[in-house]
C-alpha cells in the first residue's frame, strides 16, 4: 500500500472530526429558508378593514354607555365639552394601542387572523419590537395622506412593501397552513366525498 494510500483514511477520519465539532459548536447545517410569500394589497385592504370596523364598533360601544350616562346626569355644558374631548384622545390612543399591540406580540391583528397574513421584521420572523410597530403605524398614516399613494408601492416591489413597511422594518406575508387543518381539511374531503353512510 502506497503512502498516499494509507494517508486517505486518515484525512477522511479528521475531516469526520472536524465536522462534528464544528457541529457542536454552530449546530447543525440548516439550509437556507425559502422565501415567504407576501401578502398583496387586497388582502391587506380587507384585513385592515376588517380591523378598522372592530376599533370603530368598540369606539361607538363606549361613546354610546357615555352618552347614555350624561344624558342621565345633568352635568354643565363646559363638562360635555372636556369629556368629549378627553374620549377623542382616549379613542386615539385605543386605535394606535389596538395595532401596536398585536403587531408587536403575535404580528397578527384580528384581521389580519382572518385573512391569514401577519406582520414580521424584514429581516427576522419575528414580531416587531414595540417601538417599530409604533413608526409603522405612524407609516400607516402617512402612506394614506397623499391620497393613499403610499400603498402604490406594494404593488411596485417584489416584497409588496408600502411606505409604513418601509419606515417600520417590516413585511406582511401569508401565514402557511397548519399540518393539522390541512389534515382537518383533507378530512372532511374524504368524508363528504363517501357520503354519511361509507359509500361513495
Amino acid at each position: 500500500m502506497s503512502l498516499g494510500e494509507e494517508a486517505a483514511p486518515h484525512a477522511a477520519v479528521a475531516a469526520r472530526a472536524q465536522a462534528a465539532a464544528a457541529e457542536r459548536a454552530h449546530g447543525p447545517r440548516q439550509s437556507a429558508e425559502p422565501e415567504p410569500a407576501y401578502a398583496g394589497l387586497v388582502t391587506r385592504a380587507i384585513a385592515f378593514a376588517i380591523d378598522a370596523a372592530i376599533v370603530d364598533l368598540a369606539g361607538a360601544a363606549v361613546g354610546v354607555v357615555v352618552g347614555l350616562a350624561l344624558s342621565v346626569l345633568d352635568t354643565p355644558d363646559k363638562v360635555d365639552d372636556v369629556l368629549l374631548v378627553i374620549g377623542g384622545v382616549l379613542f386615539v390612543i385605543w386605535t394606535i394601542g389596538y395595532f401596536v399591540f398585536f403587531w408587536s406580540t403575535t404580528g397578527q391583528t384580528p384581521g389580519n387572523r382572518v385573512m391569514r397574513i401577519r406582520v414580521r421584521g424584514a429581516r427576522t420572523d419575528e414580531p416587531l419590537k414595540v417601538r417599530w410597530a409604533a413608526v409603522r403605524f405612524v407609516g400607516l398614516g402617512l402612506a394614506a395622506l397623499p391620497l393613499l399613494l403610499g400603498f402604490v408601492l406594494i404593488l411596485l416591489n417584489d416584497r409588496r412593501r408600502g411606505i409604513q413597511d418601509l419606515l417600520g422594518r417590516s413585511v406582511v406575508v401569508n401565514v402557511p397552513e397548519t399540518a393539522a387543518a390541512v389534515r382537518a381539511s383533507e378530512a372532511d374531503l374524504g368524508h363528504d366525498a363517501t357520503g354519511s353512510d361509507g359509500r361513495p
